[in-house]
């Protein structure tokens, strides 16, 4: 199978590489989000997955810009145009993020039970604040400032705080004590049962990340870390909220927020948001990326609240201001591309048919459209099409696996320019021309295609 001439070892190889296993286009038949509701089982979810041990930030970071996701070591790339239940890909932009007043309420009714009325009385006293100072702080609702507020390293001491408050930013490690706040949240909030719940499935989940973690400088000399971690809330000594953040080189990517119970009351959500809003405006992160978003799911109406928010167009994969207006045509599509709602409009077009399936279906009442399982078959928005990547130079895509020592290239196969994209849609030049056509032609020098064993256990 394999030309043993041009073998290499990992050292002659492009560094830093990011080693993917394709695992291939399919359709998930039960679906989270619509259990229960008028569209289960009208539609199915169609997504494209890989795997991965080890990934780049820079490489991410474009990823989850092309509609990707990771949920530990699975990456996907969920299609929107058909699915029972669209997601999409936000971020908002937290240099021009202003919280509502509710939004302002919630951190500052925690501020006041974290520090109490006590502290406060005495401080007035012990550590007045200037005219100016106590005038803008009237005046001006500072992020950054109210969400440090009330940390014990910020408050001046004596006198002692109610509480005392910190957060830490820490590598994505498991101990029992972040397993146990996992456990209360799961039972508790997401009503799963014991065994349902488990410590593998925490670490596999939320735990040891694939992404590396390193330090990096922008072009002005700032210094930021990237990677995945955790970023743990402390009251009074014990750990009672965990957000699991993706920090990469120009996002603070929400992966996932649990909390415990005994925290519930704070409004925890909210203040989550906002303080990862915070941290991607002071470390110049710039970009918040609160996950996907799924119009028709009641839970995720939240995200909204965030402004200004904008969504990543499944077909152009331009970001389009999610306003009032974008949100009105969400309100009418099943599935959305903003950009092609605007030129129907211009050129007064109803929707159309695009290769076999609706742009824009009227209802939920049509059935699931056929996709089949090969990529470059299907309705995926957003990708070369299948005579496009035929087209396409990948004779030098880095390979390896466990049938050959060291790295060697796609050329290095056997037959490799014999095979023909879509013919066979399993031969191994197929599944590799799929993989490049979702993660995008630009990236084929950043990723070693990993067919070793161990890199396809999840």
């Amino acid at each position: 199978m394999y030309n043993t001439n041009n073998m290499q070892t990992p050292d002659d190889a492009e560094a830093p590489l990011s080693f993917i296993y394709p695992i291939g286009y399919s359709s998930a038949s039960d679906c989270g989000y619509c259990r229960g509701t008028s569209r289960a089982g009208k539609r199915k979810r169609h997504s494209y997955y890989a795997t991965t041990k080890s990934l780049s930030t820079n490489l991410y970071q474009k990823l989850v810009d092309r509609y990707w996701r990771r949920s530990g070591t699975l990456l996907y790339r969920p299609n929107p145009r058909n699915s029972c239940c669209p997601h999409y890909t936000l971020r908002l932009d937290s240099t021009e993020y202003k919280p509502t007043k509710d939004q302002r309420q919630t951190v500052n009714r925690f501020n006041n039970y974290v520090i109490g009325p006590e502290y406060t009385h005495a401080a007035a006293s012990l550590h007045p604040r200037t005219r100016q100072e106590a005038r803008k702080r009237h005046n001006e609702f500072d992020l950054i400032e109210r969400i440090h507020e009330p940390e014990a390293q910020f408050l001046k001491t004596p006198p002692e705080p109610a509480h005392r408050f910190h957060v830490t930013l820490e590598p994505d490690e498991f101990t029992e004590e972040k397993y146990l706040v996992f456990e209360n949240y799961q039972r508790l909030v997401h009503k799963e049962g014991p065994d349902k719940i488990s410590r593998p499935g925490f670490k596999r989940f939320l735990c040891n990340s694939p992404l590396k973690r390193e330090t990096i400088y922008d072009s002005e000399g700032v210094r930021r870390q990237v990677g995945s971690y955790h970023q743990c809330y402390w009251l009074d000594g014990k750990l009672v909220a965990i957000g699991v953040l993706d920090l990469l080189p120009h996002a603070v990517s929400s992966v996932y927020f649990l909390y415990h119970e005994s925290f519930h009351s704070h409004n925890p959500g909210k203040l989550s948001a906002m303080r990862e809003i915070a941290l991607a405006r002071e470390d110049g992160y710039r970009w918040w990326y609160p996950g996907f978003y799924i119009h028709s799911c009641p839970k995720m109406k939240y995200k909204m609240d965030f402004k200004p928010q904008f969504v990543l167009d499944p077909e152009t994969l331009a970001w389009e201001l999610m306003d009032k207006e974008a949100l009105a045509v969400f309100d009418t599509n099943h599935y959305v591309s903003l950009s092609r709602e605007r030129q129907r409009k211009e050129s007064g077009d109803a929707p159309k048919l695009f290769e076999g399936h609706f742009i824009q279906p009227e209802s939920d009442s049509e059935g699931d459209e056929e996709e089949g399982d090969f990529l470059l078959g299907s309705s995926m928005p957003g990708i070369p099409s299948l005579e496009e990547m035929k087209q396409l130079d990948m004779d030098n895509l880095v390979l390896c696996s466990d049938s050959a020592p060291g790295y060697f290239l796609t050329s290095d196969l056997v037959n490799w320019e014999q095979h023909d994209i879509g013919v066979d849609s399993r031969s191994i030049k197929s599944m590799i021309a799929e993989l490049v056509a979702a993660m995008g032609t630009d990236v084929m020098d950043e990723i070693c295609v990993d067919f070793r064993r161990k890199t396809r256990v999840l």
